[in-house]
């Protein structure tokens, strides 16, 4: 693996004599009370300003005033106008421009495009307070206020449109966000070292056009620089037609040519390069099909996806250049991963915890929920296609230390208002990768597979949760902690390699129930997915279950699926449904795909190609459950319970030739009669604003209680009612 200065070896910048801000100032009053007359770097981000590690942009900003940056914050500014972006005056350096903690169009729109009502990073949760497509709005006001001022763009919106994608909310491929932003330079993935170099060559008054060689970082060329050696990739392998056998007897004339007598016939000379020697890795480029080839063809747009996907580890990745009309949008490898030093020093940075006075008393509600957790690693080699977390925070982790992880835990005890005494959740991407890895560092620096968990669980891996176990116990014991709960997902086929930390998290670290993520059963769409198999997640529950009963404890798991996933056809939702019911399950606020820019799962929904193998002409075609009906109906399949949806799932049964399942029982799936006032509403429709949202549940119910129950559903009683609302 390469490797890179450290973090914090630059010498701080002059203005570092100015101390640390109490805040990073939203206001010119508050840089006056700082004896500031500029900002050296002014943040803008479309969430509001929360002072907390899990806030991204808080993060930058303490780490460039660390550099001895000043830096001020525009947090969700008015975009209709350039008066916003003009409060804090030109900065100094640049413009970094986010959109936020989350895609700006999956903030605002579900994944049948409705628009939502409401903004997690907003105070008091309101809707509507950043445009869609937020980092080309703001950079534009940006560079209406400033013409003359840098801008970079950052973050995961910025990080996933680096090259052209499918824009699901428009259904076309559009162009880098580079170029619709204008920018100057993107960051992408963990932008933490592209940013504080960025920051101090153009201290040094080193223009941003010669601040080429950063990796992590994305700009625009005329053309390739002398020297290098560049890898035709803009086309898939195609075999030409077979000539016919020529007859060596047959008279033939001789063949005419458009080109006159005498004058010379044009020749092409095209130079491959296939095998590159690995010293001359740093100074190879592969050319990617350009944007316009992408938004035409569905086989180069998913040749294109798995360049991408493939040239993804740090340790081996090349560079990449897609033609954008007459310019080059040209990427680095990505950025090289963060040591545990450089992890302990950036979250340990001076954060208050809180949200920015200018507030008041208004709940933010990410930060309701985040306020008493604590991130103790980043990264995640699982490799689902459908998410977006490995092309953002690459696949190797990166660990905090032990003890760095107990000295916030005792900040949050001490220091952030309304602690209880219950860590909400010690986590990142995935609640037990922390401190796994290759075995191997030459192994993972060559690696090209895109998961190490999928089919199987390489033998590389390291898979010793010990180290996971001890912090657990250590942070338990800690004085004024009463709990630690763990709230993000478990890797279940991981941690079924290690029994003690299974019995460690379920009977000290569950709180009544786990949440974790099959996201479906069926091979077809478990393949796509590149999920295990449902065998790992029996395992998981077995152990669970055990482990929960040897603690005299009545807990529960409960598992998340994703609907009309690309593989996943009609007959895999209904396997899907009967296991949910056979189960005593009752999933409600159930998530459909939502194809995410630079998925590999999106490719697939666009192209209906698998870029998870060799794209060629010919290569296996992806069923896609696309349009809106179909959509609900896999919606549907999920919320089987639900009596809006039962008119809609007897319609696909008798279709599907499974009107067995039709009718009075626990084996049926839904019942022949339909209560009053009900099946209007159809699945994916808004309930009124007063009603409260459901959780997944879990009946728990034997089943000769089930059995009853169903019988007595079957009479068609009419004081049927429905399940109230928890």
């Amino acid at each position: 693996m390469h490797t890179a200065p450290d973090l914090f070896s630059h010498r701080k910048f002059w203005a570092a004599r100015f101390g640390t801000a109490p805040f990073l100032p939203m206001s010119r009053a508050e840089m006056d009370a700082l004896g500031w007359d500029s900002c050296d770097v002014i943040l803008v981000t479309g969430d509001a300003y929360v002072d907390h590690p899990s806030f991204g942009m808080a993060i930058i900003g303490r780490l460039l005033e660390a550099q001895g940056f000043r830096v001020g914050m525009i947090a969700q500014p008015d975009w209709n106008s350039k008066r916003d972006f003009a409060k804090l005056g030109a900065p100094n350096l640049f413009f970094g421009i986010t959109a936020g903690n989350m895609d700006s169009m999956v903030n605002r729109y579900t994944a049948d495009r409705r628009i939502r009502s409401d903004d997690a990073y907003t105070p008091g949760g309101e809707g509507g307070r950043r445009p869609d497509r937020s980092v080309i709005v703001y950079a534009q006001r940006a560079r209406e206020a400033f013409r003359d001022a840098t801008i970079v763009i950052g973050g995961i919106e910025a990080s996933l449109r680096r090259i052209a994608h499918f824009d699901y909310w428009s259904e076309k491929v559009r162009r880098s966000i580079l170029l619709d932003a204008r920018a100057d330079i993107l960051v992408y993935g963990n932008a933490e070292r592209a940013i504080v170099e960025i920051a101090h060559r153009l201290a040094k008054r080193e223009p941003v056009a010669d601040i080429t060689d950063l990796r992590g970082t994305a700009f625009v060329r005329r053309e390739p620089p002398a020297g290098w050696i560049e890898i035709d990739s803009t086309s898939v392998d195609e075999p030409g037609p077979l000539a016919p056998p020529v007859d060596p007897y047959a008279f033939a004339p001789a063949r005419s040519t458009p080109h006159a007598a005498g004058a010379p016939v044009p020749v092409r000379v095209v130079r491959f390069e296939r095998q590159v020697p690995n010293a001359m890795r740093e100074k190879s480029v592969v050319r990617m099909p350009s944007y316009e080839e992408v938004r035409d063809d569905p086989v180069l747009y998913a040749h294109a996806s798995r360049i991408l996907h493939v040239e993804s580890n740090p340790g081996n990745a090349r560079a990449l250049v897609q033609r954008h009309g007459d310019v080059d949008v040209w990427l680095n490898p990505p950025p090289i991963p963060l040591t545990t030093k450089e992890m302990d020093a950036i979250y340990e940075l001076p954060y208050r915890r809180v949200p920015h006075p200018a507030y008041g008393g208004a709940k933010i509600p990410a930060y309701e929920m985040i306020r008493f957790s604590v991130a103790i690693q980043r990264g995640c080699f699982g490799g689902c296609t459908f998410c977006s977390i490995t092309e953002h925070e690459g696949r190797i982790i990166q660990s905090r230390s032990e003890d760095s992880v107990i000295r916030e835990i005792e900040a949050v005890r001490d220091t952030v208002p309304g602690f209880t005494g219950v860590i909400s959740d010690l986590g990142g991407p995935t609640a037990n990768m922390y401190r796994l890895a290759c075995k191997s560092r030459d192994i993972e620096s060559a690696c090209r597979r895109p998961s190490c968990v999928y089919p199987g669980i390489c033998n590389n891996l390291n898979t010793d949760h010990a180290p996971l176990v001890r912090l657990y116990r250590r942070a338990r014991e800690l004085p004024g902690i009463k709990k630690v709960l763990i709230a993000s997902g478990v890797r279940y086929d991981l941690a079924i390699k290690s029994p003690e930390y299974v019995k460690e998290l379920v009977q000290h670290h569950v709180g009544g129930y786990l949440k974790i993520a099959p996201e479906a059963i069926s091979e077809g769409p478990l393949k796509m997915m590149m999920k295990p198999g449902v065998g790992a997640y029996e395992r998981f529950k077995a152990l669970f279950d055990r482990f929960s009963a040897e603690a005299g404890k009545e807990q529960y798991l409960i598992p998340y699926f994703i609907a009309a996933h690309p593989g996943t056809t009609d007959e895999d939702m209904l396997e899907l449904a009967l296991w949910l019911k056979k189960n005593g399950f009752r999933a409600d606020q159930v998530q459909a795909f939502l194809p995410g820019p630079m998925a590999t799962a999106t490719a697939m929904y666009h192209t209906e190609r698998n870029p998870l193998h060799k794209i060629t002409r010919d290569s296996e075609r992806v069923h896609v459950p696309k349009g809106l009906r179909v959509r609900r109906l896999h919606k549907a399949f999920l919320r089987y319970h639900d009596a809006n949806n039962w008119p809609i799932l007897r319609e696909a049964l008798r279709r599907m030739g499974r009107a067995d399942l039709i009718g009075p029982g626990k084996h049926r799936l839904v019942p022949s009669w339909q209560p009053a006032g009900t099946g209007e509403e159809h699945e994916g429709r808004r309930r009124p604003q007063g009603s409260k949202p459901f959780r997944t549940q879990h009946t728990g119910l034997p089943d000769a209680t089930r059995e009853k129950s169903a019988s007595t559903q079957a009479r068609g009683k009419a004081r049927h009612k429905r399940e109230a609302p928890r």
